[in-house]
């Protein structure tokens, strides 16, 4: 293929995952979903190795890059297949992202597989919103290693009933399953479509060769980054269960246009649930590496070969299974793109901002009255860290993820709640010669008794500016008045009012006199 014929290769393979989006989109019943698009799509080659995605979540995709492979290898694949999984453990991120995957064949051959994962607010756990503070992974819902939910095109019944009892709203889950089976079939029609017209050899040829120039790309970004070791820590305000101040430390190794991450000396597994697996943890330094790359870098395998990764085995970023992980996929994952990006910054100083808020602000709560059950879950936007050639936006979810907000229509309408205020939280920005992004202000008023439960960063430590910058102020979260800490779970009555106040992002350099 020459230049413009390996371009428009590119974009006919991204675009089928667009495709599968915009399916799951508009079938599926959930506001997590349908709304706030909390789900990603992607195609990967018969090895599992990433081909293509949307530009959906970092959390999601980056993680299945890192496993597809040592899925899709253990299992016997025939067409009209489709395997479901959440198991952190083995390729998932936490059990509320269900991801779905499914073989492409050409002739008799397997060609490609297309996936989407799609966060589910409901997944069985204890407490509504399925983000409970737990100690152990069966605490979060339930567990689901790779298995066939349709085998040879015959969907297996009594298995979906068993996953979806579990939820308090059975009717919404299996309409969003069936909205994630309907992405996939999507997905691999227009795949079969593609492979068909180019005729097998040339897809995989032309694959190899997407990959190749998507590797030439990255290693030259990668070697305009100075030769030299980096290091950077920053820390967890607390896991929830007592333990605070935890730190994440990174060294990096760059040379030869290659890096090495290391996390050695990062803080062990904890009790709590910001624990992460070593997928996530892969997911947020792909996500720091391909910021570096130039917009035109094929999103596949070939972007991220000469980036390698090493973290202790038990530790908070390489977890043990049985840990709590349901906070590492949005807290920790995100924390470790500060860490990262600190480390770069002595390196690059032209290109890396200061912190942005740090934390994806959890919001989970619902009720089971035996009547109607209910489960709402949001994650809520902060302030963008500055940088050296601009102010950092405000009020806006930055880095690992990249939904939108729940709207306060869809939010009053699904729900027994009413939104009293959202703006932005002006001046939690940090002072600088560019200011940090302001944060922003969410205030429910609970309409009927509920349980709730807060999954928080940044509340103790705030977002750290770069070059004199000053850093953003942290979050505040309160509950008819009264500070609640930065994780906790508790029961809220008809008339309470909850309000969630995000961090701003880090200002960047000395500010001037009068700015």
């Amino acid at each position: 293929m020459d230049a413009i014929q390996l371009s428009v290769f590119a974009s006919r393979i991204a675009a089928v995952c667009d495709e599968m989006g915009a399916m799951l989109r508009r079938a599926a019943l959930s506001p997590n979903i349908k709304d706030r698009l909390d789900f990603s799509c992607a195609v990967f080659d018969a090895r599992g190795e990433l081909c293509a995605q949307a530009a959906h979540i970092p959390v999601h995709l980056g993680s299945m890059a890192y496993a597809m492979a040592g899925i899709v290898g253990q299992l016997e694949w025939r067409h009209g297949d489709m395997v479901i999984v959440n198991d952190p453990f083995l390729g998932g991120t936490h059990l509320p992202d269900v991801t779905l995957i499914a073989p492409v064949f050409s002739g008799v051959g397997l060609v490609a597989f297309v996936a989407n994962r799609a966060h589910h607010a409901d997944i069985g756990a204890s407490t509504p919103g399925s983000m409970p503070i737990s100690r152990r992974l069966d605490e979060e819902g339930v567990i689901i290693p790779p298995a066939y939910l349709i085998r040879a095109g015959a969907l297996d019944q009594a298995f979906l009933d068993s996953v979806v009892s579990a939820t308090g709203n059975a009717e919404q889950s299996r309409g969003d399953f069936a909205a994630q089976i309907s992405a996939n079939r999507t997905g691999v029609a227009r795949l079969a479509g593609l492979v068909e017209g180019m005729g097998t050899e040339r897809f995989e040829t032309s694959l190899q060769q997407l990959n190749d120039y998507a590797e030439r790309l990255a290693t030259t970004a990668l070697a305009q980054i100075p030769a030299g070791e980096y290091r950077f820590e920053d820390l967890m305000d607390d896991d929830g269960l007592g333990h605070r101040d935890i730190p994440i430390r990174v060294r990096l190794n760059v040379g030869g246009g290659g890096v090495e991450v290391d996390f050695g000396g990062t803080a062990g597994q904890v009790a709590g649930n910001i624990n992460c697996p070593l997928s996530v943890a892969a997911a947020a330094v792909y996500y720091v590496f391909r910021c570096l790359m130039p917009a035109q870098t094929p999103a596949c395998a070939g972007s991220f070969r000469r980036i390698h990764l090493r973290a202790p085995e038990g530790s908070l970023v390489n977890a043990r299974r049985p840990a709590a992980v349901a906070a590492g996929n949005v807290e920790t994952s995100t924390r470790i793109v500060d860490v990262v990006m600190g480390a770069l910054a002595p390196a690059v100083p032209a290109r890396i901002p200061a912190a942005s808020h740090g934390s994806m602000n959890n919001v989970a709560m619902g009720a089971r009255d035996g009547g109607r059950n209910w489960d709402y879950y949001e994650t809520l936007g902060g302030g963008m860290g500055a940088g050296p050639h601009g102010g950092g936006l405000s009020a806006l979810q930055t880095h690992m993820t990249n939904t939108l907000n729940t709207p306060v229509e869809s939010l009053e309408m699904h729900y027994p709640l009413r939104i009293r205020r959202y703006q932005v939280r002006r001046g939690s920005g940090g002072q600088g010669l560019n200011r940090g992004g302001d944060g922003l202000v969410r205030e429910f008023e609970f309409l009927q008794s509920a349980r709730v439960t807060l999954l928080t960063e940044r509340r103790h430590h705030s977002p750290w500016g770069l070059s004199g910058g000053a850093p953003g102020a942290p979050g505040v979260n309160r509950l008819d008045g009264e500070i609640l800490p930065a994780k906790t779970t508790f029961s809220a009555r008809p008339g309470q009012r909850l309000s969630i106040e995000t961090p701003g992002g880090g200002g960047w350099g000395l500010s001037r006199p009068g700015k």
